[in-house]
């Protein structure tokens, strides 16, 4: 066969051989031109995919403003003003717009216009509500500043967040504002929207609209004596109302004012000259003589807050959305509670220029409603409000946690014979201001306010118990507070007039609870009620408890400590005190002092106190003045209500009449004495057994280098003391007299004598107490303040700081008792007492558990504040 030719073109490509098992190699594309055709229809596809994007975009924000605008159209509407009542339906006040009609265009000057065109939208008459340029420039200032910081909005945009939105700066939001304000420009006038923004606007100091502004800020009802100074103020205020507010901040105000004047002469609404006459004026309106509707500020500011929170409905929309707003408000309660507390005499002097706190909280006890309240001396709008302010309430806190749960209990009554022996509750030693007996009756330790039988009866019926009760009538409790120490008020976070007054409240109404309550109900603009109160009642102790406690805490007012509380009808109630809890600070001083208390009528809670008590800012009266609050308001407020008396409770079961005792031999010398050196913290403590009949003690000291003993302590109410002035290496000598209730002296005790050992390092300073209301770091101890008051008096002294245990079985209800004690007084399970009470049996006492609670024990007439560190030394 000839062999084949092959071609030039063969030659140029030489065969490839594919190996078996290989693929044929790809051939390669060929590359394709761009050809301007080609670049045409791609930027055209393009172009018109943005179009339809923006025409997309477009469509959806007309949509979605035309929706939202329709939706909430009647927004645009001035309702007129809310208006609130007092319980009988009394008109008390108006908010938003004062007069109740907003102001029309033409009753609007020219100037006032050019003024708030000049400085908030200069392109207001010629854009259809939005404005490009302002938009861009915010546009820049934001990428700046890698947020949304500036608007860039026109008065018809503001108009739109005000109305419609929230003051959220996000662009979303924007996106909506610009929507809306498309749509308000074609369904409204030029003139319709700068009329309905100067009736919406907010001005500072509560006022909405200018109208209302005018008249706060200068007394003007009519817009048309405005001077060009006071329409510059007003345009500058609603860029931010509170720093440009003439009243609180006249400099800045005056400065804003300048520039607003300048913007106006710029833009030829006014002459240089006028605006530099208008920049010298100083501001000097007064509007504190004009508070006829600021009456009652404080009750009304509580009831807006709380028909926000039962609605859901914004400030804003209640304020001027033209509702009805009926209240539990007495009129003449309220008043007669801000007239007391503008009456220096019924408060202690200060030292200086800060004042003397208060709070009061009145409760109708029918119905629970809140008859009147007050947060503070001189109260104005939006000052800080001492109603739900947190304090500790001392031994007003004893009927709630110790002796109402034990009469429920049935194991207990008012005739009762409670331990009132100095003694401790594992490591927790309570003490008593007046000294010690075997027992007292439930009624007598209530009277007189009596430290041991309070933590005694709590330890009897069991701390979990205590809880219970105390959450029952309303007050939030935690695992921090289950110590013993809550018997004397000794509360982690304490509490408030609005608490306390609830909570006695419950005694008054036959031991039902019911929450304490300042609105009835609302009524729309439409006349539809949209809300009702429904009292969520509920019975959380017998009847006969809250009878037995109302009869006790009667005698607390009749002839215990409550008695500057007397009115001209039967009053119950109970006095607290805390003493001042300042570590190494000797002083007999008090941080609060309460007074809680009931009519038939009404329930009063009252404290008083520094808001940031120290050293110079404390009380040198207890709570008799709180007590005498109490009678000042509820006296005049009660006066032509028919006079009630309480319901007497049914007599308790007949008991075992008290064994007659032989009486102890009279003592005519302190015994017992008995002196030790704390190294730790370098003071000799002495101690000694009460004197029947003593009412205080002397301490007397001889060095080894005195020629003769010196009294180092008088006045003592205890049978202990501790001498800090010792110095080491010295030998002393102490002896103790007694001054009797007689005024006689008794004879001296023993002599005792102790060396003092060389000190051998210098101790370390304690740490500064927490403030009342902050816990302290786990593992530290929290010392409830509380204690006793002295019938008839206003002062109380002393502390000695122990510590308490909780049970070590959280399923059981005992509290712990000091071993080989017990808590039953002396020689008897059964005590027999006066009035024919007999004590219940005690039960066997539990053992000390493992887990503690340190907290500080109180004398007598005062309660200490929470503290963390060793109590100050007493000489």
């Amino acid at each position: 066969m000839p062999r084949q030719q092959l071609s030039r073109s063969d030659k140029s490509k030489p065969e490839t051989r594919t190996r078996p098992g290989q693929s044929k190699p790809t051939p390669k594309k060929k590359k394709k031109k761009i050809t301007g055709k080609r670049v045409f229809w791609t930027l055209f596809i393009v172009a018109a995919l943005g179009v339809f994007c923006a025409l997309a975009g477009y469509m959806f924000i007309m949509v979605s403003g035309e929706k939202i605008y329709q939706q909430n159209i009647n927004k645009l509407a001035i309702n007129g003003p809310t208006q609130i009542f007092d319980r009988n339906g009394t008109l008390i006040q108006e908010r938003s717009v004062r007069t109740g009609d907003p102001v029309k265009y033409d009753e609007i000057p020219k100037l006032l216009v050019d003024a708030f065109v000049a400085t908030e939208d200069r392109r207001f008459f010629e854009h259809q509500g939005v404005d490009i340029w302002s938009i861009g420039r915010a546009a820049v200032r934001d990428i700046v500043a890698r947020s949304a910081v500036e608007g860039g909005s026109t008065i018809t945009q503001q108009l739109a967040k005000n109305v419609f939105l929230n003051d959220d700066k996000t662009f979303f939001r924007k996106a909506t504002e610009l929507s809306i304000a498309l749509a308000i420009e074609r369904k409204m006038t030029k003139e319709e929207i700068i009329t309905t923004y100067l009736n919406r606007i907010f001005f500072g100091k509560g006022a909405y609209g200018i109208k209302e502004a005018s008249e706060t800020y200068f007394g003007v009802t009519d817009l048309n004596k405005l001077k060009v100074w006071q329409i510059a103020t007003l345009a500058g205020l609603p860029k931010a109302p509170s720093r440009y507010n003439p009243q609180s901040n006249p400099d800045l105000s005056k400065e804003r004012r300048g520039v607003v004047l300048q913007l106006m002469a710029d833009q030829g609404y006014i002459t240089q000259a006028e605006a530099k006459e208008a920049a010298a004026v100083d501001y000097a309106y007064n509007s504190q003589n004009k508070d006829k509707d600021k009456n009652y500020e404080a009750f009304i500011e509580y009831a807006m807050q709380e028909a926000e929170d039962v609605t859901g409905l914004t400030s804003d929309d209640l304020n001027r959305g033209g509702y009805k707003i009926y209240t539990t408000m007495d009129a003449k309660a309220q008043q007669n509670l801000e007239t007391s507390f503008k009456n220096n005499e019924l408060f202690e002097k200060s030292a200086d220029d800060v004042p003397v706190q208060g709070s009061m909280v009145i409760v109708n006890n029918d119905t629970a409603g809140i008859v009147a309240l007050l947060g503070g001396r001189n109260y104005n709008t939006g000052n800080f409000s001492r109603v739900t302010s947190r304090r500790q309430p001392g031994s007003a806190f004893k009927p709630i946690i110790s002796y109402a749960p034990a009469l429920e209990s049935g194991t207990f009554t008012p005739n009762s014979l409670l331990s009132n022996e100095k003694q401790c509750f594992g490591n927790y030693c309570p003490t008593n201001l007046h000294g010690y007996t075997s027992t007292v009756t439930m009624d007598e330790a209530i009277q007189d306010s009596i430290n041991i039988p309070a933590v005694w009866t709590l330890n009897q019926i069991g701390i979990d118990k205590g809880l219970s009760f105390a959450k029952s009538v309303g007050f939030s409790l935690t695992d921090q507070d289950r110590n013993l120490a809550l018997a004397l008020g000794g509360l982690s976070t304490g509490t408030n007039t609005l608490e306390m007054a609830q909570a006695y409240r419950t005694f008054a109404d036959g031991g039902t609870y019911t929450p304490a309550y300042a609105v009835k109900s609302i009524v729309d603009s439409g006349g539809d009620e949209i809300y009702k109160n429904k009292a969520d009642s509920s019975q959380v102790m017998s009847k006969q408890t809250a009878n037995e406690m109302t009869q006790m805490l009667q005698d607390v007012v009749n002839d215990g400590t409550g008695k500057r509380a007397q009115i001209n009808r039967p009053v119950a109630g109970k006095t607290g005190t805390t003493q001042h809890g300042i570590d190494g600070f000797r002083s007999s001083a008090n941080r609060d002092a309460w007074f809680v208390g009931y009519t038939k009528e009404w329930t009063a809670a009252v404290w008083m106190g520094y808001d940031k008590p120290d050293r110079t800012h404390l009380l040198n009266q207890s709570s008799g003045m709180a007590a005498a609050m109490f009678a000042a308001v509820m006296g005049p407020s009660l006066e032509g209500y028919p006079v009630q008396q309480f319901e007497a409770p049914t007599p308790s079961a007949p008991v075992e009449q008290p064994v007659e005792e032989e009486p102890e031999p009279e003592v005519s010398a302190v015994t017992g004495m008995s002196a030790s050196y704390d190294k730790d913290n370098q003071v000799v403590a002495l101690s000694w057994k009460a004197l029947a009949n003593a009412s205080s003690y002397t301490v007397y000291r001889k060095g080894s280098t005195d020629g003769q003993f010196t009294a180092i302590s008088s006045g003592l109410s205890d049978t202990s003391a501790q001498d800090s002035a010792a110095a080491p290496g010295q030998t002393y000598e102490y002896y103790v007299t007694a001054t009797m209730k007689d005024g006689s002296q008794s004879d001296a005790s023993d002599t005792v004598q102790i060396t003092v050992d060389e000190a051998t390092e210098t101790p370390v300073e304690p740490e500064e107490n927490p403030e009342d209301g902050v816990v302290p770091p786990e593992g530290e101890p929290t010392t409830p303040p509380t204690g006793e008051e002295v019938p008839g008096t206003d002062t109380g002294t002393g502390t000695d700081q122990g510590t308490g245990t909780t049970p070590t079985d959280p399923n059981t209800d005992q509290g712990t008792v000091p071993p080989d004690t017990g808590t039953t007084p002396p020689d008897s399970g059964t005590n027999s007492g006066q009035n024919g009470a007999t004590t219940p049996t005690t039960p066997e006492p539990t053992t000390p558990g493992t887990t503690t609670d340190p907290a500080a024990g109180t004398t007598e007439g005062t309660t200490t504040a929470p503290q963390t560190t060793t109590p100050p030394t007493t000489p």
